[in-house]
């Protein structure tokens, strides 16, 4: 098989695998490069119409990601809800998310007495929750820390911990995350390792 026609036929394979990727970023990435490869395809053939097509999912891409990167740690883009943490809505959140959740946070049993709940959202979508409990001594100990997959390749929590002032407006100084979190984040938004857990001074 010819080097362009193996071009061609693996452009067309990216794509498709883009589209089944749940991930927004990850989407939008693979189908750059799919996209990409069907324009050199196209290109180099002269089939200018689907050349053109391409060109046009490429920057529609380009100017999404940029996007998406662009806002990633905006608090314009991204806000923090207190919520009821026996609510419905929350309630609802962990039944929907049960697996994941668990896969991340294995060691999750459900909202812990007198625990406090935060949303963060981007425009009508809930990207992630918080929960978490006064521990004593100013501490917030985050017993949840949960990303929808659809945001997974960013830092919603930042949100709470970092970029709103509801912690420290509550009288918290420092925020220490649930132990055997799977594939933590938290050294890229500035907490410090503190044994088999990650603290984060307010």
């Amino acid at each position: 098989m010819p080097v362009l026609e193996i071009v061609g036929w693996a452009g067309s394979a990216v794509i498709v695998w883009s589209m089944m990727q749940q991930r927004i970023l990850r989407l939008r990435v693979i189908n750059l490069i799919g996209s990409s490869m069907q324009m050199v395809y196209n290109g180099i053939l002269g089939i200018w119409p689907v050349f053109v097509l391409n060109v046009v999912l490429a920057a529609i891409q380009v100017v999404s990601i940029v996007r998406l990167l662009r806002t990633r740690h905006s608090e314009a883009t991204y806000a923090v809800l207190p919520v009821d943490p026996d609510g419905a809505y929350l309630r609802h959140l962990l039944r929907l998310h049960d697996d994941d959740v668990h896969e991340f946070n294995p060691g999750f049993t459900g909202p812990a007495p007198g625990s406090e709940a935060y949303l963060v959202v981007r425009g009508e979508e809930t990207v992630g929750y918080v929960l978490l409990h006064d521990a004593g001594d100013g501490v917030a100990q985050v017993d949840l820390d949960y990303v929808t997959e659809r945001y997974r390749d960013f830092t919603p929590g930042e949100f709470v911990f970092r970029r709103s002032d509801v912690l420290r407006a509550a009288g918290y100084r420092t925020v220490r995350s649930a132990p055997g979190m799977r594939a933590p984040y938290y050294e890229r938004i500035g907490f410090a390792p503190a044994g088999d857990r990650y603290e984060l001074a307010l």
